[in-house]
């Protein structure tokens, strides 16, 4: 199995493309700890991992306050001995979708908090355990947003190029200390940001399909198994690299 006997985080995990990569990572042999704002959410996926034989922890963190992130990695080491992987999952959207003269400063602030500063506590902390445990794997969401201009939506796009920028950086420090830091950028993915985004006009959904050749969107069980892989010993000479699961809508 490709995470047999590994240690694994995953922020975000109490639904999507976190609640699918965290039912993988079980399903491969890995002790899974979910973490989320999401309670409810993340003990419904721990309880559907362990009635089929997985092994699965909730700790609930808020990834923008450093103090519940701290708690996250430090207690996740203390049941465990140690941390192999983090996937860097929990994200927003703006609540409201405008041009970058009217974009709110509440969108700007909560978003960034989230989508990058909550990624860079996560590394911070978590490269610091695996400097100790001899090596690890860093697998960041970020986004199709994070390569090209995504319109109306300043916040969310500032915070996933900034995710695609952090990968790059921490995997070229961490490359010869055997962590390595990936990426994965889905593009219109089914999850509650793509729900929100629909929400916005009655015709959203065909507008948004003329923009992937493949005509469909993507689910979150095909962006797991992305993260799947790079998380796992298959990928150990991969670090520093995006990988974009978009239906060809980068194209």
């Amino acid at each position: 199995m490709q995470l047999e006997n590994k240690v694994v985080i995953v922020t975000g995990a109490g639904s999507g493309i976190g609640a699918a990569t965290a039912k993988l990572c079980a399903k491969n042999g890995a002790s899974v700890v979910l973490s989320d704002i999401n309670l409810e959410g993340a003990n419904q996926v721990a309880q559907e991992i362990t009635d089929v034989g997985g092994t699965a922890l909730v700790i609930g963190a808020n990834v923008a306050k450093y103090e519940e992130v701290e708690n996250l990695i430090n207690s996740t080491v203390e049941v465990y001995g140690k941390l192999d992987v983090i996937v860097n999952n929990a994200g927003i959207g703006p609540k409201k979708m405008l041009n970058t003269a009217e974009h709110t400063l509440e969108d700007w602030d909560s978003v960034i908090a989230v989508n990058q500063t909550g990624v860079f506590y996560c590394m911070k902390l978590a490269i610091q355990k695996m400097l100790e445990n001899g090596g690890g794997s860093v697998v960041n969401i970020a986004s199709l947003a994070g390569l090209k201009a995504s319109g109306r939506n300043l916040s969310y796009s500032a915070s996933k190029f900034a995710v695609v920028g952090m990968t790059k950086s921490a995997a070229l420090e961490y490359a010869s200390k055997n962590i390595r830091v990936n990426a994965v950028c889905p593009g219109y993915t089914k999850s509650a940001l793509l729900d929100r985004l629909l929400s916005a006009r009655p015709d959203m959904d065909e507008i948004l399909l003329k923009l992937v050749p493949m005509k469909r969107f993507g689910q979150a069980d095909e962006i797991a198994e992305a993260v799947l892989w790079l998380a796992s010993e298959n990928t150990k000479f991969i670090t520093g690299q995006t990988i974009t699961l978009d239906g060809g809508a980068s194209l």
